[in-house]
C-alpha cells in the first residue's frame, strides 16, 4: 500500500513539474520570461493593421486599429506620460477616422516633448487630412533640422506628392 502511494505521489509530482515547465513559455534558457506589455501587444496589432491596409483589407485593418486603441488606453492608464503611447493613440485614432481624439493625444504628447519626431510628423499629416496646411507647415518647421525621414515624408504629404503612408 505504501509503495503504491509513493508511486502515485511521484507520478503526480513529475507530471506537475513537466506541465509547469512546458507551459511557462520560457525560452529554454532557464530564466524568467518578461511579460508582454499592453503597449507591445498594441504595436503588434498596429503592424498587422498596416499589413492589412497594404493588401486593401480595410475592415480587418480597422478592427486591429480599434483593438490596439484598447491596449494603448490600458497602457496609458498605467503610464500616462509616455509620449510613444500618446503618439500611437493619436495615430490609431486618426486611422479609424476619429480626428478629434487623434489631435488630443498628439497635443498631449507634444506638451511633454515638443520635438517628438513621430508626433510632429503624424500631427502634420492629420492637419493635411483636415485641410489645415498652415498648421501642417508648422509641424514641418519643427522637424526641419532633425535630418530625419519624418521631415521628408511630411514635406511630400504637404506638397501633395505623396499620400500619408499611414
Amino acid at each position: 500500500m505504501y509503495k503504491k502511494f509513493l508511486i502515485v505521489l511521484l507520478s503526480f509530482l513529475i507530471t506537475s513539474l513537466a506541465f509547469s515547465a512546458g507551459s511557462s513559455g520560457g525560452s529554454g534558457s532557464g530564466g524568467e520570461t518578461k511579460p508582454v506589455s499592453q503597449y507591445e501587444i498594441a504595436v503588434k496589432m498596429i503592424n498587422k493593421a498596416k499589413k492589412f491596409e497594404k493588401k486593401n483589407k480595410t475592415d480587418k485593418a480597422q478592427k486591429h486599429y480599434k483593438k490596439a486603441i484598447g491596449y494603448l488606453l490600458k497602457h496609458n492608464k498605467k503610464f500616462p506620460a509616455d509620449t510613444n503611447t500618446l503618439n500611437y493613440l493619436g495615430f490609431t485614432h486618426r486611422k479609424v477616422g476619429d480626428y478629434e481624439n487623434a489631435e488630443i493625444y498628439y497635443s498631449m504628447g507634444l506638451e511633454l516633448d515638443p520635438k517628438h519626431v513621430g508626433i510632429n510628423e503624424y500631427m502634420g499629416e492629420l492637419f493635411v487630412v483636415t485641410n489645415r496646411l498652415d498648421k501642417a507647415k508648422e509641424r514641418l518647421a519643427v522637424l526641419e533640422n532633425c535630418n530625419c525621414k519624418e521631415y521628408k515624408e511630411l514635406k511630400l504629404v504637404i506638397e501633395g506628392k505623396k499620400e500619408s503612408k499611414y
